[in-house]
């Protein structure tokens, strides 16, 4: 049975970057299961089919999608994915209401070589991030912003890939609860303030499913 919920919690599970390997993750029961991106693995028609079919078997009464770096059917046959999606919400630059909680998902992640829904660091990003409307409860982005579980380490150093228009988004908002991925071994949970900030990503940094889906009770 679907978690029961109560008049003012409900439970959120997070996942991302399944990379078409969905069908290997043990996903635990909740009101709403939010994926943040990197769903497909070479991001084709028939695996985003199969994610959509997977979506229906799970017993959470709501879904929540966003397109990732990976997912370049969402770029490249927009009406066709998009018409695939029909037992989650797709979100791409838009808004969804659901038991009292707003939110708003989007697939932009700063340039890095030639990925799916890739901008230029600056006002490219920065104009995505203005359209985020202040009074958002929970943001769903597919990467993170600066400085938050973002941190890879490099045979150079330490390096932080998030993007910086995004931090300076986020720290103007009054966000409950942030859910992005992108940066595998970024996975965990960091509280800043009143927001809750969760890199939901399912992979290791060596493309293996094996982080578990992270359950939030908002």
């Amino acid at each position: 049975m679907p978690h029961s919920g109560t008049a003012n919690i409900m439970r959120i599970v997070c996942i991302s970057d399944t990379h078409s390997m969905h069908r290997q993750i043990e996903v635990p029961e909740g009101d709403l299961l939010i994926h943040a991106g990197d769903c497909l693995g070479v991001g084709t028609l028939d695996e985003l089919e199969d994610l959509d079919l997977w979506f229906a078997e799970l017993p959470h009464r709501n879904k929540i999608l966003i397109a990732g770096n990976h997912d370049w059917c969402f770029q490249d046959e927009t009406a066709e994915a998009r018409e695939l999606v029909r037992h989650a919400h797709y979100l791409q630059d838009s808004p969804v209401e659901l038991e009292g909680l707003k939110f708003w998902g989007s697939p932009w992640t700063p340039t890095f070589f030639n990925w799916a829904f890739n901008l230029e660091r600056g006002d490219a990003l920065a104009e995505r991030w203005a359209q985020i409307p202040e009074d958002t409860d929970v943001l769903i982005t597919h990467g993170p912003p600066a400085g938050i579980l973002d941190k890879i380490i490099s045979p150079t150093g330490i390096v932080r890939p998030g993007c910086d228009d995004l931090a300076e988004r986020v720290a103007r908002l009054t966000l409950k609860l942030h859910i992005f991925g992108h940066i595998h071994e970024g996975y965990g949970q960091e509280q800043i303030g009143d927001c809750l900030h969760v890199n939901a990503s399912t992979c290791n940094d060596r493309f293996q499913p094996l982080n578990p889906p992270i359950v939030i009770d908002l």
